[in-house]
């Protein structure tokens, strides 16, 4: 019987066959193949935990060879394979199923069967290598079950992974029994309700489009105005994952050992929202073994950067090649790995350092070069990618007085009625949402007409649009025309994407 394990290597990642050759000779183990430290550890780790667990160990000379073996293995997740394969080899585990065999897990010293990042991976690749059987922590088998269905046994404890393998079942379920999944609307329930937003209608307008489209979203107002509360309510208006963008997230979420035990598919967006101290490899992903960052943790989902202009300027800029491509490419000298990036992003930022800027209650104590200076950390090639743009005004009334806003419910319907729409207009297209149609694919959108053009060739020469900026227009313009349900763009949606794009265009600078 083949046993097979898993070496993380980006996104993807690398199938491991584990070899075990026991011949007369002083007692003790080898593991060559370019094992890593926490990998030779696992022979005292191996050996301590058959034992205790009442199987024998051979007292002869083991060798267990990982191959291929130039690939470099690391992380602790071989353990329990490398005992499964000693096992076999020295005859103390008999299967009448001798196909392969993917096995992932780490070993405490008491035969217990610890649970590691990246199993949804692992069962993945397999999978897609034609491997029918998979054994795995008992405490990731919800993730397992995400791609291998019922063909994943799981474990708590050696016996019971050896007790699997033989039978071709798993363990009873109150010895297997892990925290169960929350709901598919955790991330939406906790996020708030709309309804209560107060005299912020322009920006409650901008999210729905936001929702609808997947369009960049950037907010610019003094402190109070309800920038953080608007953003960190987004979430309750934006519709589920389909069950390939789920597949996607969890698996990246897996990797990055981001999933709680007992945990299966996510079924809603995730909401990011990193520190302003966050590092460039905090966001961008990287270590020794490279791992998802904040932007790949938000794919398929919201990045949200409060006090964006707060940020490193290194970390601002690393943003804008993910916001092309939809995926981040970490370059090392033993090769490059990728990680998919396909997320939405929402900043929102003070119109100057002291905040103060634009308001007529309060001065402002920035200077002109101070506000410049500000101002140039983010740049225009970010800006420029951003397709809708809000000026955020305080509310000066009275709570009491301001009646409620339209709820998150009634505002989710119609951004999922729009999406649905996107959907079946873009299904022989390599994307699915307005904000990833570019040049090439503009015609996928359809056909404008003459009063369309010329209002949107009036505004170009008005506000002096770059390509990109009369691309992100027509983007915008299709959105607003879907939550409407129209068939086609008019004059009047190409209006109000003009107007929500007119901040930081032509001489309209987002600090005056």
């Amino acid at each position: 019987m083949q046993i097979l394990s898993y070496v993380p290597a980006g996104y993807t990642g690398h199938l491991v066959a584990v070899e075990v050759d026991i011949r007369l000779g002083i007692p003790g183990t080898d593991i060559v193949g370019l094992a890593g430290s926490a990998v030779r550890e696992a022979r005292e780790r191996v050996r301590v935990a058959v034992r205790r667990s009442g199987f024998h160990y051979p007292r002869d000379r083991v060798v267990v060879n990982l191959s291929p073996a130039g690939v470099p293995k690391s992380g602790t997740g071989l353990d329990l394979a490398i005992a499964i394969a000693i096992l076999c080899a020295a005859g103390e585990l008999h299967s009448s199923d001798q196909r392969p065999l993917l096995v992932v897990g780490e070993l405490g010293l008491s035969g217990a069967v610890r649970p590691v990042p990246g199993v949804l991976a692992a069962v993945s690749e397999a999978a897609e290598r034609g491997i029918e059987r998979f054994l795995v922590p008992a405490a990731n088998r919800a993730e397992a079950e995400v791609v291998g269905g019922n063909r994943v046994l799981a474990a708590r404890w050696i016996d019971e992974a050896v007790g699997a393998v033989r039978s071709g079942r798993s363990p009873a379920v109150d010895r297997c029994a892990v925290a169960q999944p929350r709901g598919s609307r955790a991330t939406a329930s906790d996020a708030g309700d709309f309804r209560f937003v107060r005299g912020s209608r322009q920006v409650v307008r901008a999210m729905e489009i936001a929702a609808a489209g997947r369009h960049h979203l950037f907010l610019v107002g003094p402190p109070g105005s309800g920038k953080t509360l608007s953003a960190r309510t987004f979430a309750s208006i934006l519709p589920s994952l389909s069950p390939s963008e789920a597949a996607e997230v969890t698996r990246v979420h897996s990797l990055a050992g981001a999933l709680l035990p007992g945990h299966g598919l996510m079924t809603s967006p995730p909401f990011r929202s990193p520190h302003h101290s966050a590092s460039p490899e905090g966001m961008a992903g990287g270590g020794m073994t490279p791992r998802p960052g904040e932007l790949s943790l938000a794919h398929h989902g919201v990045l949200f950067l409060d006090e964006a202009l707060q940020f490193k300027v290194p970390v601002l800029q690393s943003l804008r090649q993910p916001m092309e491509s939809a995926r981040v490419v970490i370059a090392r000298a033993g090769g490059n790995y990728w990680f998919p990036a396909d997320f939405q992003l929402i900043m929102a930022t003070n119109p100057c350092p002291c905040g103060n800027l634009g308001r007529s209650d309060r001065y402002c104590l920035c200077g002109q070069l101070e506000i410049a200076r500000y101002w140039r950390r983010l740049g225009a090639p970010i800006l420029d990618r951003i397709d809708l743009r809000v000026a955020v005004a305080p509310f000066t009334g009275s709570l009491s007085d301001e009646p409620d806003g339209e709820s998150s419910d009634d505002i989710r319907d119609r951004v999922c009625a729009a999406v649905d729409r996107q959907r079946h207009r873009y299904r022989d297209q390599p994307f699915d949402r307005n904000a990833r149609v570019t040049g090439p694919t503009i015609s996928a959108m359809g056909t404008l007409s003459a009063e369309t053009l010329q209002v949107l060739e009036r505004a170009t020469r008005a506000l002096r649009f770059s390509n990109r900026a009369q691309y992100a227009v027509l983007r915008v313009a299709r959105t607003i025309a879907d939550l409407e349900g129209a068939e086609s763009v008019t004059h009047h949606h190409l209006l109000e994407a003009v107007q929500h794009r007119r901040l930081g265009e032509g001489s309209d600078y987002p600090w005056q």
